[in-house]
């Protein structure tokens, strides 16, 4: 499915100069998220631990006290805590040998994705992205972006890395622009800001900043299902345009809508380096929608938000 290359909605349209007041609002915490230092070498691989009980040798904390007492042993040599296996790589484990399978080069991808492409690697869905990149090895999407909106995919096939970055733990920003179909004032953005109330939970505090009359900024680390759209909701806005413009330290510079890239290796070094501590768990639990945030009165009401002024 081939889409003409264009140039950012945005982009086309230059935003006017947001006002002297009132320009960002902030939620009560700030994203934890920093720029990597690239002097710390990230190694692929998998973890020493973690390897032996996938191969039904025992558990992890086994392996661990296997490995403090000198009883694993990589290529030949004594292993230690934190120790990472390559492919290729002999592992044995109290004198038994464990032949490390060769796992396919990492693959890193990034998608300016258009309007219109579903971010699902369903083959039997229509417009799937699959079909759209038509990239010849197996890769899934990194989170997803509604079909609706355009802007930045991230596309792997590092399993471990995906669920990473998902964990809104993690605290892995990402930036979109929003335009509305009507100007919207301050105290809405601020309210934004500081955490709204949707599908049984309300939405952890994020930065806003406006752009103009009726667009802002927005930098969440949380996915939560049309959270961007159901947050203008809320305050009585409707979105017109939605583009996710950053994922962490990767932009969306020089990549035409529509198109698509390799990270470079500097962009997976910091990729891995931001990912580094997590454990990689299964991602915060979605809470699904209840009937009151169908059938109550529409966030439009002004009533149902607090200080209001009509």
């Amino acid at each position: 499915m081939k889409l003409p290359r264009k140039r950012s909605a945005f982009a086309a349209t230059p935003f006017e100069e947001p006002p002297n007041s009132c320009v960002r609002f902030l939620g009560r915490s700030r994203s934890k998220y920093q720029e990597p230092n690239l002097r710390d070498n990230v190694e692929p691989g998998i973890r020493l631990n973690k390897y032996i009980s996938s191969h039904g040798i025992c558990s992890r904390r086994e392996a661990d006290r296997a490995i403090e007492a000198s009883a694993v042993r990589i290529n030949g040599r004594i292993a230690v805590l934190g120790d990472l296996v390559q492919p290729g790589d002999e592992i044995s484990v109290y004198g038994q040998k464990i032949e490390a399978e060769a796992k396919p080069e990492p693959v890193y991808l990034l998608l300016n994705k258009p309007e219109g492409i579903t971010s699902t690697t369903d083959r039997g869905i229509r417009g799937n992205v699959v079909d759209y990149l038509n990239y010849p090895d197996r890769i899934f999407t990194v989170g997803r972006l509604d079909k609706d909106s355009r802007g930045l995919l991230l596309l792997t096939n590092d399993g471990d890395s995906v669920n990473k970055i998902l964990r809104a733990g993690n605290s892995h920003p990402k930036e979109y622009w929003v335009r509305l179909r009507n100007p919207i004032r301050d105290e809405d953005l601020r309210f934004m800001a500081q955490g709204v109330p949707m599908l049984g939970t309300t939405t952890l505090p994020c930065e806003v900043e406006r752009i103009n009359a009726n667009s802002y900024k927005i930098t969440l680390v949380q996915g939560l299902n049309r959270q961007i759209r159901r947050m203008a909701d809320y305050v009585g806005h409707e979105v017109v345009l939605l583009e996710r413009r950053r994922i962490m330290h990767l932009t969306d510079e020089g990549l035409e809508y529509g198109a698509w890239r390799r990270l470079t290796d500097s962009e997976v070094q910091q990729l891995l380096w931001a990912v580094r501590d997590s454990d990689g768990a299964p991602t915060e639990r979605r809470v699904g929608p209840k009937a009151r945030d169908f059938h109550q009165p529409g966030p439009g009401f002004r009533g149902d938000l607090p200080n209001r002024r009509r």
